[in-house]
Protein backbone atom coordinates (compact mmCIF):
# COMPACT_ATOMS: atom_id res chain seq x y z
CA UNK A 1 0.00 0.00 0.00
CA UNK A 2 2.71 2.50 -0.52
CA UNK A 3 2.01 6.22 -1.09
CA UNK A 4 -1.43 5.22 -0.71
CA UNK A 5 -4.38 6.25 2.22
CA UNK A 6 -5.99 3.43 4.50
CA UNK A 7 -8.80 4.60 6.52
CA UNK A 8 -9.57 2.47 9.71
CA UNK A 9 -12.81 2.78 11.48
CA UNK A 10 -12.60 1.71 15.05
CA UNK A 11 -15.38 -0.05 17.11
CA UNK A 12 -17.26 0.35 20.32
CA UNK A 13 -15.56 2.79 23.10
CA UNK A 14 -12.75 3.01 21.18
CA UNK A 15 -11.11 5.35 19.47
CA UNK A 16 -8.32 6.59 16.37
CA UNK A 17 -5.50 5.74 18.83
CA UNK A 18 -5.93 2.09 19.47
CA UNK A 19 -3.65 -0.77 19.15
CA UNK A 20 -5.07 -1.78 15.47
CA UNK A 21 -4.49 1.77 14.57
CA UNK A 22 -0.75 0.85 15.51
CA UNK A 23 -0.23 -2.23 14.00
CA UNK A 24 -1.74 -0.66 10.85
CA UNK A 25 1.04 2.11 10.52
CA UNK A 26 3.98 -0.58 11.68
CA UNK A 27 3.08 -3.27 9.00
CA UNK A 28 2.11 -0.52 6.63
CA UNK A 29 5.04 1.87 6.67
CA UNK A 30 4.73 3.47 3.45
CA UNK A 31 1.15 3.93 3.66
CA UNK A 32 -0.40 7.15 5.72
CA UNK A 33 -3.15 5.26 7.74
CA UNK A 34 -6.03 7.53 9.37
CA UNK A 35 -8.40 7.23 11.81
CA UNK A 36 -10.66 9.50 13.13
CA UNK A 37 -12.24 9.16 16.74
CA UNK A 38 -15.71 8.66 15.70
CA UNK A 39 -19.16 10.26 17.66
CA UNK A 40 -20.59 8.25 20.19
CA UNK A 41 -23.78 8.96 17.90
CA UNK A 42 -23.82 6.74 14.70
CA UNK A 43 -25.33 9.40 12.10
CA UNK A 44 -22.66 11.58 13.35
CA UNK A 45 -20.46 9.07 13.07
CA UNK A 46 -21.15 8.11 9.60
CA UNK A 47 -21.70 11.95 8.15
CA UNK A 48 -17.84 11.94 9.44
CA UNK A 49 -16.89 8.76 7.69
CA UNK A 50 -18.48 10.00 4.13
CA UNK A 51 -16.65 13.42 4.56
CA UNK A 52 -13.61 11.61 5.27
CA UNK A 53 -13.94 9.27 2.23
CA UNK A 54 -15.09 12.14 0.06
CA UNK A 55 -12.22 14.16 1.54
CA UNK A 56 -9.23 11.47 1.16
CA UNK A 57 -10.14 8.76 -1.45
CA UNK A 58 -8.99 6.05 0.69
CA UNK A 59 -7.68 3.01 -1.08
CA UNK A 60 -8.35 0.67 1.76
CA UNK A 61 -11.17 0.87 4.51
CA UNK A 62 -10.30 -1.36 7.49
CA UNK A 63 -13.19 -1.51 9.77
CA UNK A 64 -13.60 -3.58 13.17
CA UNK A 65 -16.93 -4.90 14.99
CA UNK A 66 -18.70 -1.51 15.09
CA UNK A 67 -16.37 0.21 12.58
CA UNK A 68 -17.44 -2.97 10.58
CA UNK A 69 -20.71 -2.39 10.52
CA UNK A 70 -19.86 1.17 9.29
CA UNK A 71 -17.43 0.30 6.73
CA UNK A 72 -19.73 -1.90 5.35
CA UNK A 73 -21.67 1.18 4.84
CA UNK A 74 -19.36 3.05 3.08
CA UNK A 75 -20.04 2.25 -0.89
CA UNK A 76 -17.35 2.48 -3.25
CA UNK A 77 -14.28 1.38 -1.70
CA UNK A 78 -11.99 -1.55 -0.86
CA UNK A 79 -13.14 -2.61 2.25
CA UNK A 80 -12.11 -5.13 5.30
CA UNK A 81 -14.83 -5.66 7.61
CA UNK A 82 -13.48 -7.52 10.70
CA UNK A 83 -15.65 -9.21 13.03
CA UNK A 84 -18.73 -6.84 12.00
CA UNK A 85 -21.11 -5.66 14.16
CA UNK A 86 -24.01 -6.08 11.18
CA UNK A 87 -27.02 -6.09 14.52
CA UNK A 88 -24.80 -3.48 16.94
CA UNK A 89 -28.06 -2.07 18.57
CA UNK A 90 -29.07 -6.17 19.75
CA UNK A 91 -25.00 -6.68 20.28
CA UNK A 92 -25.37 -3.98 22.92
CA UNK A 93 -28.22 -4.59 24.67
CA UNK A 94 -27.01 -8.52 24.23
CA UNK A 95 -23.85 -7.55 25.67
CA UNK A 96 -25.27 -5.11 28.52
CA UNK A 97 -23.23 -1.98 27.00
CA UNK A 98 -25.56 0.20 28.87
CA UNK A 99 -25.05 2.95 31.19
CA UNK A 100 -21.76 5.10 31.71
CA UNK A 101 -18.84 3.52 29.48
CA UNK A 102 -15.64 4.41 29.38
CA UNK A 103 -13.55 4.52 26.25
CA UNK A 104 -11.04 1.60 25.86
CA UNK A 105 -7.85 4.49 24.11
CA UNK A 106 -7.55 7.82 24.79
CA UNK A 107 -9.40 10.55 22.25
CA UNK A 108 -8.04 13.56 20.91
CA UNK A 109 -10.86 15.99 23.00
CA UNK A 110 -10.18 14.40 26.19
CA UNK A 111 -13.20 12.75 26.77
CA UNK A 112 -13.17 9.67 28.65
CA UNK A 113 -16.83 8.42 29.22
CA UNK A 114 -20.04 8.00 27.74
CA UNK A 115 -23.21 7.75 29.02
CA UNK A 116 -25.63 4.59 26.99
CA UNK A 117 -29.10 4.42 27.38
CA UNK A 118 -32.31 2.88 25.40
CA UNK A 119 -32.37 6.12 22.74
CA UNK A 120 -28.88 5.52 21.81
CA UNK A 121 -29.34 1.99 21.41
CA UNK A 122 -32.33 2.51 19.35
CA UNK A 123 -30.02 5.00 17.54
CA UNK A 124 -27.43 2.25 16.56
CA UNK A 125 -30.61 0.01 15.72
CA UNK A 126 -31.94 1.88 13.08
CA UNK A 127 -28.18 2.37 11.57
CA UNK A 128 -27.45 -1.00 10.97
CA UNK A 129 -30.91 -1.55 8.94
CA UNK A 130 -28.93 0.44 6.64
CA UNK A 131 -26.60 -2.46 6.03
CA UNK A 132 -26.51 -3.73 2.64
CA UNK A 133 -28.93 -1.05 1.22
CA UNK A 134 -27.38 0.45 -2.61
CA UNK A 135 -25.02 -2.47 -2.76
CA UNK A 136 -23.71 -3.38 -6.23
CA UNK A 137 -21.93 -5.79 -7.47
CA UNK A 138 -18.61 -4.40 -7.44
CA UNK A 139 -18.74 -3.91 -3.76
CA UNK A 140 -19.91 -7.43 -3.54
CA UNK A 141 -15.89 -7.81 -5.46
CA UNK A 142 -14.06 -5.33 -3.01
CA UNK A 143 -15.69 -6.26 0.39
CA UNK A 144 -14.37 -8.85 2.38
CA UNK A 145 -15.44 -10.26 5.71
CA UNK A 146 -13.11 -11.53 8.52
CA UNK A 147 -14.59 -13.94 11.08
CA UNK A 148 -12.76 -14.75 14.21
CA UNK A 149 -13.37 -18.27 15.14
CA UNK A 150 -13.28 -17.74 18.78
CA UNK A 151 -15.19 -14.70 18.98
CA UNK A 152 -18.22 -14.91 21.62
CA UNK A 153 -19.35 -11.01 21.52
CA UNK A 154 -20.29 -11.02 17.79
CA UNK A 155 -21.20 -13.36 14.91
CA UNK A 156 -22.71 -12.27 12.14
CA UNK A 157 -21.21 -14.53 9.45
CA UNK A 158 -24.12 -15.94 7.76
CA UNK A 159 -25.53 -12.63 7.42
CA UNK A 160 -22.65 -10.91 5.86
CA UNK A 161 -22.48 -14.57 3.66
CA UNK A 162 -25.51 -14.06 2.34
CA UNK A 163 -24.90 -10.88 1.00
CA UNK A 164 -21.16 -11.21 -0.12
CA UNK A 165 -19.47 -14.10 -1.42
CA UNK A 166 -15.79 -12.81 -0.19
CA UNK A 167 -16.47 -13.93 3.82
CA UNK A 168 -13.82 -16.26 5.57
CA UNK A 169 -12.97 -17.51 9.03
CA UNK A 170 -9.92 -16.52 10.83
CA UNK A 171 -8.06 -18.35 14.08
CA UNK A 172 -8.67 -15.65 16.50
CA UNK A 173 -11.14 -13.55 19.23
CA UNK A 174 -13.81 -10.21 18.94
CA UNK A 175 -10.03 -8.09 19.48
CA UNK A 176 -7.01 -8.95 17.31
CA UNK A 177 -3.87 -9.73 18.68
CA UNK A 178 -0.52 -9.64 16.60
CA UNK A 179 -0.25 -12.81 15.49
CA UNK A 180 -4.50 -12.48 14.49
CA UNK A 181 -3.86 -9.34 12.80
CA UNK A 182 -0.38 -10.33 10.73
CA UNK A 183 -1.69 -14.31 9.98
CA UNK A 184 -4.91 -12.96 8.66
CA UNK A 185 -5.76 -9.52 8.21
CA UNK A 186 -2.39 -8.51 6.36
CA UNK A 187 -2.38 -11.46 3.61
CA UNK A 188 -5.93 -10.01 2.77
CA UNK A 189 -4.18 -6.31 2.39
CA UNK A 190 -1.88 -7.74 0.22
CA UNK A 191 -4.14 -9.10 -1.92
CA UNK A 192 -6.20 -5.90 -2.33
CA UNK A 193 -2.91 -4.36 -3.35
CA UNK A 194 -2.19 -6.38 -5.87
CA UNK A 195 -5.56 -6.42 -7.52
CA UNK A 196 -5.22 -2.87 -7.24
CA UNK A 197 -1.75 -2.33 -8.88
CA UNK A 198 -2.80 -5.51 -11.27
CA UNK A 199 0.30 -7.09 -9.84
CA UNK A 200 1.44 -10.58 -10.44
CA UNK A 201 3.45 -12.20 -8.16
CA UNK A 202 5.45 -15.53 -9.38
CA UNK A 203 3.59 -18.63 -8.67
CA UNK A 204 4.29 -21.62 -6.39
CA UNK A 205 2.53 -24.55 -6.10
CA UNK A 206 3.01 -26.92 -2.79
CA UNK A 207 2.06 -30.14 -2.77
CA UNK A 208 -0.01 -31.31 0.07
CA UNK A 209 2.30 -34.50 1.06
CA UNK A 210 5.49 -32.03 1.56
CA UNK A 211 3.39 -30.24 4.41
CA UNK A 212 2.29 -33.11 7.00
CA UNK A 213 4.08 -35.69 9.10
CA UNK A 214 3.01 -39.19 9.17
CA UNK A 215 0.50 -37.97 11.53
CA UNK A 216 -0.75 -35.63 9.09
CA UNK A 217 0.28 -33.27 11.54
CA UNK A 218 2.20 -30.06 9.88
CA UNK A 219 5.57 -30.92 9.11
CA UNK A 220 8.80 -28.91 10.88
CA UNK A 221 9.06 -25.23 9.85
CA UNK A 222 6.10 -25.56 6.79
CA UNK A 223 3.91 -22.75 8.62
CA UNK A 224 6.67 -20.49 8.87
CA UNK A 225 7.74 -21.21 5.38
CA UNK A 226 4.30 -20.45 3.68
CA UNK A 227 4.43 -16.99 6.11
CA UNK A 228 7.34 -16.18 4.64
CA UNK A 229 6.35 -17.21 0.74
CA UNK A 230 3.40 -15.50 1.03
CA UNK A 231 5.05 -11.70 0.79
CA UNK A 232 6.51 -12.60 -2.20
CA UNK A 233 4.85 -15.02 -3.79
CA UNK A 234 1.21 -16.36 -5.32
CA UNK A 235 0.99 -19.48 -3.14
CA UNK A 236 -1.23 -22.79 -3.97
CA UNK A 237 -1.87 -25.82 -1.90
CA UNK A 238 -2.00 -28.48 -4.53
CA UNK A 239 -3.76 -32.15 -3.14
CA UNK A 240 -4.83 -35.17 -5.18
CA UNK A 241 -8.50 -35.34 -5.75
CA UNK A 242 -9.44 -39.07 -4.79
CA UNK A 243 -12.82 -40.36 -4.91
CA UNK A 244 -14.12 -42.17 -1.94
CA UNK A 245 -15.23 -45.66 -2.53
CA UNK A 246 -18.31 -46.30 -3.85
CA UNK A 247 -21.51 -46.11 -1.92
CA UNK A 248 -24.08 -48.80 -1.19
CA UNK A 249 -26.29 -47.37 -4.67
CA UNK A 250 -23.27 -47.20 -6.51
CA UNK A 251 -22.57 -43.91 -6.32
CA UNK A 252 -18.91 -42.29 -5.48
CA UNK A 253 -18.40 -39.12 -3.66
CA UNK A 254 -14.94 -37.70 -4.70
CA UNK A 255 -15.29 -35.16 -2.44
CA UNK A 256 -14.41 -36.60 1.07
CA UNK A 257 -10.76 -36.21 1.14
CA UNK A 258 -11.01 -32.79 -0.37
CA UNK A 259 -12.83 -31.92 2.47
CA UNK A 260 -10.45 -33.25 4.71
CA UNK A 261 -7.62 -31.57 2.74
CA UNK A 262 -9.77 -28.07 3.52
CA UNK A 263 -10.20 -29.00 7.00
CA UNK A 264 -6.31 -29.19 7.54
CA UNK A 265 -5.67 -26.48 5.75
CA UNK A 266 -8.15 -24.15 7.29
CA UNK A 267 -6.81 -25.29 10.46
CA UNK A 268 -2.88 -24.84 10.23
CA UNK A 269 -2.91 -22.24 7.47
CA UNK A 270 -6.08 -20.19 7.72
CA UNK A 271 -6.50 -17.42 5.57
CA UNK A 272 -3.87 -17.42 3.18
CA UNK A 273 -5.34 -20.94 1.85
CA UNK A 274 -8.78 -19.56 1.03
CA UNK A 275 -9.50 -20.32 -2.17
CA UNK A 276 -5.63 -21.17 -2.89
CA UNK A 277 -6.52 -24.69 -2.91
CA UNK A 278 -6.23 -27.01 -6.20
CA UNK A 279 -7.09 -30.79 -6.23
CA UNK A 280 -5.91 -32.55 -9.36
CA UNK A 281 -4.16 -35.45 -10.20
CA UNK A 282 -2.46 -33.68 -13.95
CA UNK A 283 0.11 -31.34 -11.91
CA UNK A 284 2.02 -31.41 -15.38
CA UNK A 285 -0.62 -29.13 -16.30
CA UNK A 286 -0.04 -26.69 -13.57
CA UNK A 287 1.00 -23.36 -14.89
CA UNK A 288 3.52 -21.10 -13.05
CA UNK A 289 6.87 -20.64 -11.35
CA UNK A 290 7.87 -23.05 -9.12
CA UNK A 291 6.62 -26.77 -7.63
CA UNK A 292 7.69 -27.95 -4.64
CA UNK A 293 6.36 -31.59 -4.14
CA UNK A 294 8.06 -35.54 -3.88
CA UNK A 295 9.09 -36.23 -7.20
CA UNK A 296 6.78 -38.19 -9.77
CA UNK A 297 8.18 -38.74 -12.46
CA UNK A 298 5.91 -36.80 -15.01
CA UNK A 299 7.26 -33.89 -16.38
CA UNK A 300 5.78 -30.20 -15.09
CA UNK A 301 5.15 -27.03 -16.33
CA UNK A 302 7.23 -25.27 -13.48
CA UNK A 303 10.24 -25.55 -12.17
CA UNK A 304 10.86 -28.56 -9.52
CA UNK A 305 12.12 -28.05 -5.57
CA UNK A 306 11.83 -31.79 -4.96
CA UNK A 307 10.85 -32.21 -1.37
CA UNK A 308 13.32 -34.86 0.55
CA UNK A 309 15.55 -35.24 -1.97
CA UNK A 310 19.70 -34.03 -0.68
CA UNK A 311 19.25 -30.17 -1.77
CA UNK A 312 15.64 -29.89 -0.09
CA UNK A 313 15.49 -32.03 2.57
CA UNK A 314 13.93 -29.92 5.08
CA UNK A 315 11.66 -26.96 4.65
CA UNK A 316 14.16 -24.87 6.29
CA UNK A 317 16.24 -25.32 3.14
CA UNK A 318 13.56 -24.46 1.16
CA UNK A 319 13.18 -21.01 2.88
CA UNK A 320 17.19 -20.30 2.63
CA UNK A 321 16.49 -21.15 -1.27
CA UNK A 322 13.91 -18.68 -1.53
CA UNK A 323 15.67 -16.21 1.05
CA UNK A 324 18.76 -15.93 -1.96
CA UNK A 325 15.68 -15.36 -4.37
CA UNK A 326 14.82 -12.34 -3.37
CA UNK A 327 11.27 -12.34 -5.00
CA UNK A 328 12.28 -13.86 -8.03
Amino acid sequence: MAGKTVLYVHGFASSGQSGTVERLRTVLPEARVIAPDLPVHPQEAMALLHRVCQEEQPSLIVGTSMGGMYAEQLRGFDRICVNPALEMGDTMRTHGLTGTQQFHSPRQDGVQEFYVDKSLIKEYREQTEHRFEGMTDDDRRRVYGLFGDEDTTVDTYDLFRSRYPQALHFHGEHRMNDKSFMHSIVPVIRWIDDRQEGRERPIIYIGMETMTDSCRMPASSVQKAVRQLIEHYQVYFVAPAVPEPATEDGTTDGHGEEDRWAAWLAEYIGVPAWRHAVYTWRRDLLYGDYLIGCKTGGDTMATLLEYGSDTFKTWEDIIEYFSRLGGQ
